[in-house]
């Protein structure tokens, strides 16, 4: 069998040459003013005020905005690396992207064929399941310290969605049983390498070794997240926002960025209340989208429909915004803010952007 660097290198370019204004950052990302990239500076203020008033005390230190590639405005802390909780989630999602572009699963092949201690009670579970959290998994507990372990299952595969910390881990468990390595090595040299991140600024938290190889943390939560800064999240946004392509190499497959971030939830499917009441009609693989829910709203609707983010708590999050060839990502450990709070945002960033309030092009 070929060792996992030899069956996981980038894949070649196969994409179409991109717009000449579309930039992408060596070691540091070209800093541009908001006029140079089409963005009303003092309306682009406007909105970073609004949101950072209504943060915690870390307010806006902590972010980075990048249009056409180029970043218009950091923040003084944008540097400053830390565990970005349940935004590892969409990092998770990645891998299985990564393993699929390989042909060594499918989103519709069974856990079990991969981690067998599923055979008894999650026969049916696939990873697609996994990936948009309705397996209906557990592992003693939303927050359990051993999550590998399968009891009773909540509910039947694919009739709830259930936003579930313990089936994250448990899926990043899979996705390391398909690797054959540590999902964080994948990642580092297939996505983190090339794409710039400084490996010497991020890590990826683990629950140590389960038969022979590290399992990183899938969710987030435990201090077994992602740990990173503004400007590196931000080139993971970049690398979706241009569609798994990096300085004309492909990275991802086009059809998993398309599909990993649209709706992969039916609006219909009940949810488990709380948290998990946000994700029918609004969740993809693993990550957050715009789409419809079931009573017809969206989640940002100042927002275009395509926009799509990583979530996590303490107000961690990653936007991407295709219509406006924007990323945004703003970081901290302050606690939560109310979803509409990045509403006001997006309505007042929407006149930075079009200041004579001409429409935005729908994907």
């Amino acid at each position: 069998m070929p060792m996992p660097s030899e069956r996981f290198e980038p894949m070649p370019d196969l994409t179409p040459a991109k717009p000449q204004d579309m930039a992408f950052p060596a070691k540091e990302w070209e800093e541009s003013t908001p006029a140079s990239q089409g963005v009303d500076g003092a309306g682009l203020e406007r909105a970073l005020s609004y949101l950072s008033r209504h943060c915690g005390e870390d307010g806006i230190a902590e972010i980075a905005v990048v249009r056409n590639g180029r970043l218009i405005r950091k923040g003084e802390r944008s540097g400053q690396s830390h565990n970005v909780w349940s935004c590892t989630k969409s990092f998770t999602g990645t891998v299985l992207g990564l393993l699929i572009d390989r042909g060594e699963c499918s989103l519709d092949s069974p856990a079990a064929d991969f981690l067998p201690s599923l055979e008894e009670e999650y026969s049916d579970v696939t990873l697609r399941h996994f990936a948009t959290m309705t397996s209906g998994y557990d592992g003693g507990g939303d927050q359990s310290r051993n999550p590998f372990a399968p009891t009773r299952p909540l509910s039947p595969p694919g009739v709830e969605f259930r936003y579930r910390d313990s089936a994250m881990n448990q899926f990043a468990h899979l996705l390391t049983r398909i690797a054959g390595e540590p999902i964080e090595d994948l990642f580092r040299r297939c996505i983190a390498d090339p794409i710039g991140i400084n490996p010497s600024d991020w890590g990826w938290g683990d629950f140590g070794a389960i038969d022979g190889l590290r399992v990183n943390g899938g969710a987030g939560n435990q201090e077994r997240g992602v740990h990173i800064n503004a400007l590196d999240l931000a080139r993971f946004g970049h690398l979706f926002l241009r569609e798994g392509v990096w300085q004309g190499r492909r990275l991802l497959s086009s059809s998993w960025t398309e599909e990993a971030t649209k709706p992969q939830v039916p609006a219909s499917i009940p949810s488990a209340g709380g948290k998990s009441a946000e994700g029918p009609g609004s969740y993809g693989f693993n990550w957050w989208t715009n789409g419809v829910r079931s009573d017809g709203s969206r989640r940002w609707p100042a927002a275009p429909p395509g926009a799509y983010a990583a979530l996590g708590f303490n107000n961690n999050r990653c936007f991407i915004v295709p219509e406006w060839e924007l990323v945004l990502v703003r970081l901290g450990r302050d606690g939560n803010i109310e979803e509409s709070v990045y509403n006001g945002f997006f309505q007042l960033l929407g006149k930075a952007l079009h200041p004579r309030g001409s429409e935005v092009k729908t994907r």
